[in-house]
């Protein structure tokens, strides 16, 4: 289904004129050389474009992007090998950088060695040619020498940023004079890997076209895969015998012609370069596209926002006002496909894809494919914001910020394992019940970091209330306090806010320590062992109020012992647990609203 609908994405795009003509591939540049006459160079010019991103904790950073250029096909060999109008700085300048500065020597020669090759590869063909950036560069080449190069100021002067940035060749006092736009040059260069990547005479039946067209040997690579290799990583490789059959060898066993393979190739890279298309959840990199081309990328946009919490193209004020107007009509059933078919001529027919990614030794591994049509994708990832808010103020919850969630504070390496994202992916886009690690590990940490905020109490409450609805029971659990709600473990864990209140509003000052940073967690587990030792305590608290306080929170607290019927749950499981955290926050919640409201009506007076 991936490269079928990948192939289909690259005709999208070959339709909207965004396909780059056969026989060239984009490359990022960094830096151009500034050519005199005599080929020296006079400047290593920062080519690199200056942008403005809007960071997670709101500030706003600029940071310089390189600018993306068309290059004849560049070579995916990992071993030494040439490119025409060459880009990496090893090849051009044969100088190698370590912390002892700039050398022409390494262990393998290397450095040497492709420097060699791309002079003299170039000087044979750019024989004959004769144009002032062309003869400047022929200059270059000629004059030279790495070995004298070393203390080149220019060059020192990039350090550290010279192994990771790529070049291009210009003239110097004019920048608009660049070698690869060069007529002369680009006639030669468009024949100089002509026949490198044939795949031979193997013509069999594509199993994607179901045509008779020659199969690709060897697959293009792709890039902007996190933790894939530099120069890109295979999606489908036979690299060991192991894997090959019938006598095929390499890719002649995936059965995938060279058309095909150049289609889902250059769309597959072309989405991982496009950050509206692409976001990263840990070590898993998630594609998404709609099918149907230009027309379609608001959806992608909507979607972007709505589960990842970000988009470039889209205001950020307006679309969460679109949203939380959504949310409070699926919260009362009322939100559809047509709410979305009535934004920006959304056409909620069209197809959607969720793609998840991540590399393994030798090539790309696919860890999650989902498609669904986009009207219905929308409803499901709004449905899932619903499902995620508590308290009256709509607010979107990102990705990244349940992930972070799970997470331990004092950890930033700590990496949520894939299998579960995987699982919460499918679960946002079907509207199926959320996986139960999910629920368990939110509240492990919850009980191990004995706090609880709005995120973590709305993954807590969206995992029961889906369970609930899966199995055809009302949902329980309600946006605020819910005074009707008689569970057990939901009055547990109002009884034990309303004592920490108690405990709190005694106190002269404000404490190191209160109940529920020893007790929260056994409370949690197994109230009948906690709680009758922490209402003696509020014992001795409620004498240090004054007479209005202890009737208010005495009379609080027999209405919630009252309908636990004086008794304690002796163990409370995983599910009850979480209802009794839902119950402890939102009472919690509503003491700190009459706070506000008490607050509001004093300045009113």
């Amino acid at each position: 289904m991936l490269i079928s609908a990948l192939c289909d994405y690259y005709n999208d795009l070959a339709r909207d004129g965004k396909v780059v003509p056969e026989g060239y591939s984009k490359q990022a540049v960094h830096y151009l050389i500034a050519l005199n006459p005599d080929g020296t160079i006079d400047n290593l010019i920062n080519w690199q474009l200056s942008e403005k991103a809007e960071m997670k904790n709101g500030k706003v950073k600029e940071r310089l992007i390189p600018r993306s250029i068309l290059l004849p096909l560049r070579s995916e060999k990992s071993g030494i090998d040439f490119n025409m109008i060459e880009h990496r700085p090893l090849y051009i300048f044969g100088l190698n950088f370590t912390d002892n500065g700039f050398s022409a020597d390494d262990r393998t020669d290397k450095a040497r060695k492709s420097h060699t090759l791309f002079r003299e590869e170039s000087l044979k063909r750019i024989s004959g040619l004769d144009t002032p950036i062309v003869n400047a560069f022929r200059a270059f080449l000629e004059t030279w020498i790495p070995e004298q190069e070393t203390d080149n100021p220019m060059l020192l002067a990039l350090g550290k940023a010279y192994k990771n940035s790529y070049f291009a060749f210009c003239l110097s006092g004019h920048p608009e004079i660049l070698l690869h736009e060069d007529k002369a040059v680009n006639e030669v260069s468009k024949h100089s890997f002509e026949g490198s990547n044939q795949s031979g005479d193997c013509v069999t039946q594509c199993a994607v076209t179901g045509e008779a067209q020659p199969i690709a040997r060897i697959h293009n690579k792709i890039k902007g895969v996190a933790g894939g290799q530099p120069s890109g990583t295979v999606l489908v490789g036979f690299k060991t015998s192991a894997g090959w059959s019938y006598g095929n060898e390499q890719s002649y066993n995936s059965n995938i012609s060279e058309q095909v393979m150049k289609k889902y190739t250059y769309a597959l890279n072309y989405l991982l370069s496009d950050r509206a298309h692409k976001q990263q959840v840990d070590d898993i990199t998630v594609v998404f596209w709609a099918s149907g081309g230009e027309k379609n990328e608001i959806c992608t946009d909507y979607l972007n926002y709505f589960l990842f919490g970000g988009s470039e193209k889209l205001d950020e004020k307006e679309t969460e006002k679109l949203l939380k107007s959504i949310m409070r009509k699926a919260s009362e059933g009322r939100a559809s496909c047509e709410t979305f078919a009535a934004i920006e001529d959304i056409d909620d027919s069209v197809d959607f894809y969720i793609v998840g990614i991540k590399p393994n030794s030798s090539r790309l591994s696919l860890k999650f494919i989902y498609r669904r049509k986009i009207g219905a994708m929308l409803n499901a990832v709004v449905q899932h914001q619903s499902d995620m808010q508590l308290g009256s103020e709509y607010r979107s919850v990102p990705l990244w910020r349940i992930k972070k969630e799970l997470k331990s504070p004092k950890s930033d390496k700590e990496n949520i394992d894939a299998s579960l994202m995987s699982a919460i992916f499918k679960s946002i886009i079907y509207g199926t019940p959320y996986p139960t690690y999910l629920l368990s590990g939110m509240v492990t940490r919850i009980k191990t970091d004995r706090a609880i905020n709005a995120v973590r109490a709305g993954v807590v409450k969206a995992c029961l209330n889906r369970q609930s609805r899966a199995s055809r029971q009302k949902e329980e659990l309600q946006l605020a306090l819910d005074k009707q709600n008689t569970n057990q473990a939901y009055l547990c864990g109002r009884l034990f806010a309303v004592l920490e209140h108690i405990q709190q509003s005694a106190a002269s000052a404000k404490l190191n320590r209160t109940i529920k940073d020893a007790y929260f967690s056994s409370a949690a587990s197994k109230p009948a062992l906690v709680f009758p030792k922490l209402i003696t305590l509020s014992q001795n608290h409620l004498k240090k109020l004054s007479e209005s306080g202890v009737v208010f929170y005495s009379k609080l607290v027999e209405e919630i012992i009252g309908k636990l019927n004086g008794e304690f749950p002796d163990t409370l499981m995983l599910k009850d647990q979480g209802r009794f955290m839902i119950g402890y926050y939102q009472q919690d919640q509503a003491f700190f609203q009459k706070q506000t409201d008490d607050q509001k009506e004093e300045q009113s007076l």
